[in-house]
C-alpha cells in the first residue's frame, strides 16, 4: 500500500492491531461528538484522529458514529444491546486519558482476554479430535500422512487383527 495521505502510519497494520481497546459484546453503537476547533475537542480530535482506527479494528462488530460541529462541548456516547446508553464527558481529556477511561468502563477484563485466547488457542489445537462443532477434526485419519479411516479404505491384512492371529496360530501349529 502506498504510504500518502495525513499520517499514513495509522493504516498500518502494526499500527491498528496495537490498539488495546477491546469492549464487551453488549456494546453495538459509539458515537462521538466533537469540534473541530477549540481547546475543549482536542483531546477529542486527536481521539478520532490516532485512536478510532484502532478501536475499528479490534472491534468490527461496533458501529462508530462522528458527529462533527454539532455540539459545545465534546462527549462519547455508547449504546448496548439491552437499549441502555452510556455517556462519557470528554472535555480537556487528552486522547489516553479517554482511551483508558473507555476501557476501564465497557472494554473487556484482561482476565476475560486471557481466557478467550486460551479458549481459542484449545480449539485451534491440532492434537484434539472430537465434532466439529468443538474441533478441528473428527477423526484421526483426516492428518496427512496418517492410516487411512477404515470405513473407506480397507486396511491392510498386516494391519488387521483377524490376520495376524491366524498367521500366529499358522506358525505355532
Amino acid at each position: 500500500m502506498p504510504m500518502k495521505g495525513r499520517f499514513p502510519i495509522r493504516r498500518t497494520l502494526q499500527y491498528l492491531s496495537q490498539g488495546d481497546v477491546i469492549f464487551k459484546s453488549s456494546v453495538k453503537v459509539m458515537t462521538v461528538n466533537y469540534n473541530t476547533a477549540g481547546e475543549l475537542s482536542e483531546g477529542a480530535r486527536k481521539f478520532v484522529f490516532f485512536n478510532i482506527p484502532q478501536i475499528q479494528y479490534k472491534n468490527p462488530w461496533v458501529q462508530i458514529m462522528l458527529f462533527r460541529n454539532m455540539t459545545p462541548s465534546p462527549f462519547l456516547r455508547f449504546y448496548l444491546d439491552n437499549g441502555e446508553q452510556v455517556l462519557v464527558d470528554v472535555e480537556d481529556k487528552t486522547n489516553k486519558e479517554i482511551t483508558e477511561h473507555i476501557k476501564k468502563i465497557l472494554g473487556k477484563s484482561k482476565e476475560t482476554l486471557e481466557k478467550e485466547e486460551r479458549e481459542r488457542k484449545k480449539l485451534s489445537h491440532p492434537a484434539t479430535f472430537g465434532p466439529k462443532k468443538y474441533h478441528l477434526r473428527e477423526c484421526m485419519c483426516e492428518i496427512e500422512g496418517q492410516v487411512p479411516c477404515p470405513a473407506f479404505v480397507p486396511l491392510p491384512k498386516e494391519m488387521r487383527g483377524k490376520y495376524k492371529a491366524a498367521t500366529k496360530n499358522d506358525a505355532s501349529a
